[in-house]
C-alpha cells in the first residue's frame, strides 16, 4: 500500500500596502531584542513589528513557544529586564 501524496499548500496571495518611514523612539535594549529576533527570522524589523501589532489588535499571541524561548535568550544577552508591567512606567533618561 502506498502512502498518499502530501497535501500541497495553497499559495497565499500578497497584499499590496503603502508603507511610510517613521521616527519612533524605543528603549535601547528592547530594540536590540527586536532586531535580533527579526534577524533570526530573516525578516525586517518593520515586518516583525507589523506582525506583532496585527496579532495584538486581534487579541492573539504573536509568538509560538519556540520563539518565546528565543526571545528569552535574546533578553538575557542584551540585559533586557523589563516586562509588560514596565510599559506604563518608563520615562526617558534625562541627559
Amino acid at each position: 500500500m502506498t502512502k498518499p501524496a502530501p497535501a500541497r499548500k495553497r499559495a497565499i496571495p500578497s497584499l499590496e500596502v503603502e508603507r511610510v518611514q517613521t521616527g519612533v523612539k524605543i528603549e535601547k535594549r528592547l530594540l536590540k531584542v527586536l532586531k535580533g529576533l527579526a534577524e533570526y527570522h530573516d525578516m525586517t524589523l518593520g515586518d516583525l513589528l507589523e506582525g506583532i501589532v496585527l496579532h495584538a489588535f486581534e487579541g492573539k499571541a504573536p509568538f509560538e513557544r519556540s520563539t518565546l524561548e528565543r526571545i528569552a535568550q535574546l533578553k538575557k544577552i542584551y540585559g533586557l529586564d523589563l516586562d509588560a508591567r514596565a510599559s506604563h512606567r518608563m520615562k526617558e533618561k534625562e541627559t
